[in-house]
């Protein structure tokens, strides 16, 4: 059977992040993905001009369709803006019941703009932090998720986490990129006491837009293709170091350009 991952996401419409780089990483991965909208962007490398944010009803209604039709291995979301949205789909995981969730909470886009009402960051710890196998929350998500300082070091990285298991999630992998040390570490922290730190290289480049995205996205296509979740997260690791190494071969846009999520299939 073929093996199909869904993004419950934001449409970036510069191509970046968001749904775009969900299904540009299924597809680079070998996994067929299908896709529900929760918000439309004006947005390109420079920034975020508008919002547009889909009706909560249309959105059960996407995933109505994909789930009535299509068998899904996985499940990734992104970008949940307003609280009516999250908690339409939290009833459609609770209903639907998928193997696998990795909530990525996104909350500010590379180039700062807020992509997520602050009445709506209550609603997304509620709801859906206990429906999701995994979230995986960058330095800064994770300091406003616990309404605290960002981590600069291991010692209070492994504090987050532990707040973060606190707070209703079954794992955590908090991403350490943004601290761009020698090497960008990543902590994963289950609720049964696995403690794993993944790195690699940093990578000194401004071409860094959707690494979120991507990496989320990355895992649950591993996922669905079979992987356990340890495998699946240090593959996703290494491959988005080489999709962040590989981005510079890319000329787009005038601010901070994508990951190359084809590194690997395109030709020079």
């Amino acid at each position: 059977m073929t093996a199909t991952a869904l993004t419950i996401a934001g449409s970036d419409s510069g191509g970046g992040a968001g749904i775009q780089a969900d299904l540009k990483t299924f597809s680079a991965l070998g996994v067929y993905g299908t896709s529900v909208i929760t918000a439309l962007t004006a947005q390109n490398t420079r920034g975020v001009s508008a919002i547009h944010d889909v009706p909560a009803d249309f959105v059960e209604a996407q995933l109505a369709a994909v789930f009535d039709d299509i068998v899904v291995d996985a499940v990734k979301i992104g970008m949940l803006s307003q609280p009516d949205i999250i908690a339409a789909v939290a009833d459609g995981v609770r209903d639907y019941e998928p193997d696998f969730v990795v909530l990525d909470p996104v909350m500010v886009a590379e180039s700062g703009d807020a992509l997520i009402a602050d009445i709506a960051v209550a609603s997304l710890v509620e709801k859906l932090f206990p429906l999701a196998d995994l979230i995986t929350p960058n330095l800064h998500e994770a300091a406003r998720l616990l309404d605290t300082d960002i981590a600069t070091d291991r010692d209070e990285m492994e504090e987050q986490v532990g707040a973060l298991i606190d707070l209703g999630a079954h794992a955590v992998l908090l991403k350490g990129g943004h601290a761009q040390g020698k090497k960008a570490e990543d902590l994963l922290l289950t609720r049964e006491g696995l403690l794993q730190w993944f790195t690699s290289p940093f990578v000194k480049t401004k071409n860094t837009h959707g690494t979120g995205c991507t990496l989320s996205s990355a895992i649950a296509a591993r996922m669905a293709l079979g992987d356990e979740l340890e495998e699946a997260m240090s593959f996703a690791k290494t491959w988005l170091s080489k999709a962040i190494a590989a981005s510079d071969t890319l000329d787009i846009g005038e601010g901070a350009g994508p990951v190359h999520h084809f590194h690997a299939i395109w030709k020079d």
